[in-house]
């Protein structure tokens, strides 16, 4: 391949652009890797080792983490051609110091020994986020998380609200709500004043969002207080210690009024929507931690249009499972106001979905309703190679798209690349 000056310019002025990340999954009282196995222990690694034929018995909590680690680099050969494995590569190579072409299991102990040595400095946490690029991060808070023990300024709360529209029939939940709260929340109304109370506890925090993921089948509807309260009715009748037995339509019907109430809320309290539509739970029942989700293409946002309709000062970021589903979000972010793009989430966030779906939404979708990308990650670690291969792309598609066609300036298009980066963030956020 020929280099591309330009792009390798623009590259490195991207790189100097501060990073907002609007989604993550990092724990902010303990945001660093602490050894190898925790970079290691990233769902991706052990989803791709497992699957090329390494057994679930490394991974065992038993199991010594130096020699799991080990493990998981002797079957790296086998997956040494992914995006993952070029993440960890730079990894090694930026934050560990290793100069070597690949990595495998001779280079387990230099590895773990070096990861042990720097990771344990005191100010590791800064030294990652100074070398990544990285200003703030957005956190992904349960409803009963308690929202101290951290910087504020650093790391931004969001409410993921998961167990709360999809698992309120099982009694552990209704438990860690009632001592989040103080309600019973055996009613649609007594509902509604938990969900305002978390609502201004999080503001109150400094939250910026509200978060969901969505499963492919659900099509969100109001329902009326009434059917609401019969339904919770029939969910605590239900249950036992442990469990329920409430039929997927009582299910159903708690999990739109719940999520309804949200939007309610979100309206109410000006604070953005993330949906993450379309993963089907446990499809391989036999995977790894974390490695049993995958899509269902028989998704479609028209299951939402009702509620973008409904909401016209609430705004959805959306990310999608599904590169193949990248053209109708795209759409609907043409169409509707309250509608974003919001970064390319879990299985389209390899190169070739990246590149392919960043430059349909540059040509379809006004650059001020658009959410470049996020990290998604648990360590801070993994913000570098991330947010790396998005800027590569976007450095290419800027030369390729905007500037040699004499679209934009060079100038504009650092513009450009300023608002998928930091500054739609900073406005639809209000960061």
């Amino acid at each position: 391949m020929v280099h591309d000056s330009l792009a390798q310019e623009l590259f490195q002025e991207l790189c100097a652009i501060p990073l907002i990340d609007p989604h993550s999954h990092i724990d902010p009282r303990q945001p660093t890797a602490r050894n190898l196995d925790d970079i290691l222990g990233y769902h991706y690694y052990t989803e791709l080792a497992h699957s090329a034929g390494m057994s679930q018995a490394p991974l065992a909590p038993t199991v010594d983490p130096r020699e799991r680690v080990r493990t998981i680099l002797s079957f790296m050969d086998r997956f040494d051609n992914t995006a993952q494995y070029s993440w960890f590569l730079e990894i090694a190579r930026t934050f560990l110091g290793f100069q070597g072409e690949r990595l495998g299991p001779s280079d387990a102990d230099w590895l773990w020994e070096q990861a042990e040595r720097l990771m344990t400095q005191p100010d590791w946490e800064t030294q990652v986020l100074q070398r990544s690029g990285i200003e703030k991060v957005f956190l992904t808070n349960d409803f009963d998380d308690p929202l101290e023990g951290f910087d504020p300024t650093r790391y931004l709360p969001c409410l993921r609200t998961d167990d709360l529209v999809f698992h309120l029939d099982r009694p552990d939940v209704r438990q860690r709500l009632l001592r989040a709260t103080g309600i019973d929340a055996s009613s649609a109304a007594a509902l509604r004043q938990v969900i305002t109370r978390l609502f201004e506890r999080f503001v109150a925090r400094g939250a910026r969002a509200c978060a969901i993921s969505l499963p492919p089948d659900f099509t969100p509807v109001p329902i009326a207080d009434a059917d609401l309260d019969r339904a919770l009715i029939d969910v605590v009748r239900s249950n036992t210690a442990t469990s329920s037995s409430a039929s997927p339509a009582v299910k159903a019907r708690v999990a739109c009024g719940i999520f309804w109430m949200l939007a309610e809320h979100c309206r109410t309290f000006q604070l953005p929507f993330d949906l993450m539509i379309g993963v089907h739970r446990k499809v391989y029942r036999g995977g790894v931690f974390q490695g049993q989700d995958l899509f269902d293409q028989r998704t479609s946002l028209i299951q939402y249009g009702e509620l973008f309709n409904t909401f016209p000062e609430v705004l959805f970021p959306l990310s999608v499972l599904t590169s193949s589903q990248n053209q109708e979000l795209a759409s609907f972010a043409w169409i509707f106001p309250n509608v974003l793009t919001n970064g390319h989430w879990w299985y389209s966030n390899i190169p070739v979905y990246l590149e392919r779906d960043t430059r349909a939404r540059l040509q379809a979708v006004p650059k001020t309703k658009q959410i470049g990308y996020y990290s998604d990650m648990y360590k801070l670690e993994f913000g570098l190679p991330k947010f790396n291969m998005y800027r590569r792309i976007l450095a290419r598609i800027l030369a390729d798209d905007f500037i040699r066609p004499g679209i934009y300036t060079h100038a504009q298009a650092l513009d450009l690349a300023r608002l998928l980066l930091r500054d739609n963030v900073r406005t639809h956020f209000k960061v």
